[in-house]
């Protein structure tokens, strides 16, 4: 890991321009990683502007249906409404620091971006959001949010017009000006330093659970399960359990399912490509990015995913869109806990898990709450 990589994934695939303010970037982040009056500034702004920590909840209802023991690390409550806080107060404080006046950052369903942006007001920093068009129409309401707290959100309607080109309009963004700007990535996705610095900042919630689950059951649980799009949300849940006996799931969008042509799973059905300056997984030409969720139309994955992945530490299954909406509606009415769903990717897989009777507990990464899926899933459902 000394040089960037996991096992070979990762790296800093970038043109000459950027391959030295990388570098100082990564160098920067390993000195203020290990200051002490950093992480506590951190440390106060995650528990008074974030409200952690976030707590642990037992699905009771929902395992009594199933079978398992079934806990909920509740990452929905944060300030925002998903776990995208944890890293963009870190990575803004650490620009901040550097002594930059301006944050730019890619959204697909807009919960990065929202969390950027109230970043980038908490700390008086000038905050730039790139969003592809077709997600800007799903997720009004948080381009709203954004431009409320004083963000411009630019609509890129290029290509797709999604999570993809709005990462290539950042990083055109980047190019053009690095000397004031920070480009705060969103997933542990891109060239090094990203994929680590937004892993450690997003290992919270691992720590947390882990904790969390010795304090109230007396062990840790069997299994562990979260959404992957990128993979932050999961990276940060599954890094702190990496050395115990306890086994990962990751849920990528199936889309519409097998056959359709139309997927965001390049865990379980992509190639080893560099994309984003990173070598990982992707999704080949002929495979349509989609999901239900904005959050997960993204082709390529983190590459200590890949990593996960390949030396079978992890396993990754595809879930379609189908599946995820209906454990949306089940945990709604069951927990009366309404998931984003991107989340609902993860509760799907839980419960399939919980059917097979493999595992006794499961911890599940209840990522982000519904509130801005609501239009999505009023057109899915006749109430």
């Amino acid at each position: 890991m000394a040089d960037g990589t996991f096992d070979g994934y990762g790296g800093r695939h970038v043109p000459d321009m950027l391959e030295e303010p990388l570098k100082h970037l990564g160098q920067a982040y390993d000195e203020v990683a290990d200051s002490e009056s950093f992480q506590a500034d951190l440390r106060d702004l995650l528990e008074t502007f974030a409200g952690r920590p976030t707590p642990l909840h037992y699905a009771r209802n929902l395992s009594e249906r199933y079978g398992a023991d079934i806990y909920l690390k509740r990452e929905d409550l944060l300030h925002g409404g998903a776990h995208k806080i944890n890293n963009t107060l870190g990575q803004a404080l650490l620009a901040k620091r550097a002594g930059k006046d301006r944050l730019i950052a890619e959204t697909g369903a807009g919960q990065h971006g929202t969390a950027t942006a109230m970043a980038g007001a908490l700390l008086d920093l000038d905050t730039e959001i790139y969003m592809g068009e077709k997600d800007v129409e799903r997720q009004r309401m948080n381009v709203f949010r954004m431009r409320l707290m004083g963000a411009t959100v630019n609509e890129v309607s290029r290509g797709g017009a999604g999570l993809a080109d709005a990462v290539d309009a950042a990083l055109e963004d980047m190019a053009e000006n690095i000397e004031d700007t920070h480009y705060l990535v969103g997933s542990v996705v891109g060239p090094d330093p990203f994929p680590r610095m937004v892993r450690d900042f997003q290992s919270v919630i691992g720590e947390e659970a882990r904790e969390q689950m010795l304090d109230r059951t007396g062990s840790l649980p069997d299994a562990a399960v979260a959404c992957v799009g990128g993979g932050s949300n999961a990276i940060g849940l599954f890094h702190p359990l990496r050395d115990d006996d306890v086994a990962f799931y990751g849920a990528e969008g199936g889309g519409k399912g097998e056959g359709s042509g139309q997927h965001a799973a390049p865990l379980a059905e992509g190639e080893d490509e560099v994309i984003h300056g990173m070598k990982t997984r992707v999704i080949d030409d002929d495979t349509e990015v989609h999901s239900v969720s904005a959050g997960l139309d993204y082709p390529g994955v983190g590459p200590e995913h890949a990593m996960f992945r390949a030396v079978g530490r992890a396993e990754y299954t595809a879930v379609t869109d189908d599946e995820a909406l209906a454990a949306f509606r089940e945990l709604s009415e069951t927990e009366g806990i309404i998931p984003a769903l991107e989340t609902s990717h993860g509760v799907a897989r839980a419960i399939e898990l919980a059917e097979t009777g493999e595992h006794d507990s499961i911890l599940v990464n209840l990522s982000g709450r519904g509130d801005k899926d609501m239009q999505t899933a009023a057109e899915h459902f006749d109430l």
